[in-house]
């Protein structure tokens, strides 16, 4: 595998992994601009935006996109996160101006017609209405809302049926001028590529886009509190939450080891003694997200309402447990476990473009291989634990949706874990 990067006047920056027996390419547009850089009357617009980009430029309809990437036998797709949107195509290695000019044109010469948002925006209306019918997801955007109330980092990526209603194409575009700039985009690509050409094609069809970003991205503030919703439900869905590590933390990976240890797979300390052992919930599992200044560490369980108070002592005394008695062993296989994650992402186009992408935007570089395998090797098991102290130790935050009552709030949970 060979990485090169190449940054244009204009600040773009393209970098690609030249993976060599491969005969297809991976390749996208990443944006630093996600949907905790909205302000508070844009809730939803980044991934209106992401929708919207699909709907036709001056060149090309809605259908024509979708034909003609497919009758390449390509595909083509996009993502909105917190703190990034991406847009990114599969094609064949040959095909790479055509993905380039296709992504190109929906970024630098969407119409954003009016006929065409209001049918996009009954869409994700529909999409809004699926998360609010899928419990396991709600209790995410209640988890988020409750943990950081009244910031951008709290609001649900999808917005508001109230607010998605709102928008017009003057808002779309103000948007995408004050976020949608080179020095704050990436354009990644690996498998077959060539770097010289992949540059010369970006160089052309991506002059547009503007040379400054002005958006900024309001400050986290972790807080922590409890939102519960009681619903008529076979299971009741917990998720039970602290302040985590920032991707820029130097603790960011002993952070990770330690979630899966707690709770990341069917060896760890949480899945053997509330599904194995007593058999209280089918799914039990940790989970470690980092954000580019705060983050967050928690556990999801869904279990029948009857088993509700037996599961809050028995998963809070598994994480306070795994402080303090995580052996070796532990911490080997959560290593183990994440190097391979590593790896396996390092075999797939698709997966190494999107990670040197996010690593571009993230520090400026891409962090190496044997880089990042040296820094999970050389955690100790007291870095682990420190970790999870920490992490465990921040106020929690609680989130629940179906029958509630016996759901323990974030001072009782603070009081267990103080033992």
């Amino acid at each position: 595998m060979t990485i090169e990067i190449t940054k244009l006047p204009s600040g773009l920056r393209i970098i690609t992994d030249q993976m060599r027996d491969l005969e297809t390419a991976s390749l996208g547009v990443w944006v630093a601009a996600g949907s905790r850089h909205e302000a508070s009357d844009e809730h939803g617009l980044s991934h209106l935006l992401e929708h919207m980009a699909f709907k036709g430029t001056q060149r090309r309809s809605a259908r024509q996109i979708a034909e003609e990437i497919e009758a390449a036998g390509g595909d083509i797709n996009a993502a909105t996160s917190v703190e990034q949107t991406a847009y990114y195509a599969r094609v064949l290695s040959s095909d790479t101006g055509l993905a380039i000019d296709i992504l190109a044109d929906i970024l630098t010469d969407s119409l954003f017609d009016p006929a065409e948002l209001e049918r996009e925006k009954s869409v994700i209306l529909q999409e809004i209405g699926a998360v609010e019918d899928t419990p396991d997801d709600l209790v995410f955007d209640l988890f988020n809302s409750a943990a950081f109330p009244d910031q951008p980092l709290g609001r649900p990526i999808l917005g508001t049926p109230e607010r998605v209603s709102a928008f017009d194409r003057d808002a779309i575009g103000a948007y995408m001028a004050r976020h949608y700039a080179a020095p704050a985009t990436v354009i990644s690509a690996a498998g077959g590529v060539e770097h010289a050409r992949i540059v010369d094609e970006v160089s052309e069809r991506f002059s547009r886009l503007a040379p400054a970003a002005e958006g900024q991205m309001v400050k986290a503030a972790y807080v922590g509190g409890d939102l519960r919703l009681q619903r008529k439900l076979e299971q009741t869905h917990i998720v039970i939450g602290f302040e985590g590590i920032s991707f820029r933390d130097p603790a960011n990976y002993a952070a990770h080891i330690f979630c899966n240890a707690a709770g990341g797979g069917m060896s760890s300390r949480l899945f053997q003694e509330v599904r194995e052992q007593r058999g209280l919930a089918y799914s039990i599992y940790s989970f470690n997200w980092g954000y580019e200044d705060t983050g967050l560490f928690g556990v999801y369980a869904a279990c029948a309402p009857k088993d509700v108070a037996e599961l809050m002592p028995v998963t809070l005394d598994c994480l306070a447990q795994s402080v303090a008695t995580l052996d070796a062993g532990d911490v080997h296989r959560a290593k183990a476990q994440m190097k391979v994650s590593l790896l396996t992402a390092l075999e797939s186009s698709s997966a190494r473009a999107e990670q040197i992408a996010r690593q571009l935007l993230a520090f400026d570089r891409v962090l190496d291989k044997q880089e990042i395998i040296e820094r999970i090797d050389g955690l100790s098991l007291e870095d682990v634990r420190r970790a999870g102290a920490s992490m465990i130790s921040s106020a929690p935050t609680v989130a629940a949706i179906g029958s509630v009552g016996k759901v323990w709030t974030p001072d009782r949970i603070a009081q267990r874990l103080r033992g």
